[in-house]
């Protein structure tokens, strides 16, 4: 028998998606938003749905963590995906994207399946951060993180040499690693809530607890020595990378934080 793999696609809208039974479109954010046609959502269950202004597609990592029944669990987003070599339609376009068949021999070598580390070269994690969002809720994480359980912060201190990480909260783990992140994240998330207010920050600010936990994630395998395979990150849709460096110089010489995503 094959692996029970359930990968997550994260939606807030109508999207063309990957027809295949490893992938479980779910809309995120469902709570007192109009249905736009899923069966899945994550308001329904032990949810934090509601939270999703401020957690994004982490409302759907909790969903998953408390009301899926698999073997493995993953996310992905309606516009990134993991790379493979067969074709499905998204969105009106072909693309290759990770199979089941493909993840199932990938998860025969490994427990974690994560995307390509991102570089970024000049500037260290932390700093990368500081100058392109509001710093305060990544530092008080780690004061969390140095209170509450002291053998992860050397790697969160780490973030202050390193310069790439896993990002965008892509993953393919084993359940009861999955479990095991999720308790220590949402655990630190939570308290976090407590010591920042969102209030002082604008709508796109104010999504830090997504943006902090991108960095959670290494700190978490790094500390625990868990190994994993990397597989390429697949984009739906076009990137305008003149946009983001530009955008990225604004923030580092002028202090101009960023607006929006890319």
């Amino acid at each position: 028998m094959g692996k029970n793999v359930k990968i997550i696609i994260a939606l807030h809208k109508n999207y063309e998606v990957p027809q295949e039974d490893i992938y479980l479109p779910l809309h995120v954010g469902a709570e007192g938003k109009e249905s736009f046609g899923l069966k899945e959502k994550d308001n329904v269950g032990d949810n934090i749905s509601a939270k999703n202004p401020f957690y994004s597609e982490l409302t759907g990592v909790y969903w998953a963590w408390k009301n899926l029944k698999a073997d493995y669990v993953g996310l992905v987003h309606y516009r990134r995906y993991f790379a493979g070599k067969h074709k499905f339609l998204v969105n009106g376009k072909t693309k290759n994207i990770l199979s089941a068949e493909e993840i199932n021999k990938l998860l025969d070598q490994t427990d974690v399946v994560l995307p390509k580390k991102r570089n970024y070269y000049i500037e260290n994690l932390y700093s990368h951060y500081a100058h392109t969002m509001y710093v305060e809720p990544l530092d008080i994480t780690g004061e969390i993180i140095k209170e509450k359980c002291p053998e992860y912060f050397p790697e969160f201190e780490a973030l202050k040499k390193r310069k790439s990480a896993h990002m965008f909260n892509m993953f393919v783990m084993k359940k009861d690693i999955f479990d095991k992140y999720c308790e220590w994240m949402f655990g630190i998330l939570f308290k976090l809530e407590k010591r920042v207010d969102n209030s002082k920050y604008d709508s796109f600010h104010a999504r830090f607890y997504g943006r902090v936990s991108e960095l959670m994630l290494d700190i978490f395998l790094r500390t625990n020595k868990i190994g994993y395979k990397e597989v390429k990150l697949k984009n739906i849709e076009k990137q305008n990378f003149f946009k983001r460096v530009k955008s990225f110089l604004r923030a580092k010489f002028k202090g101009e934080k960023y607006g929006k995503s890319f």
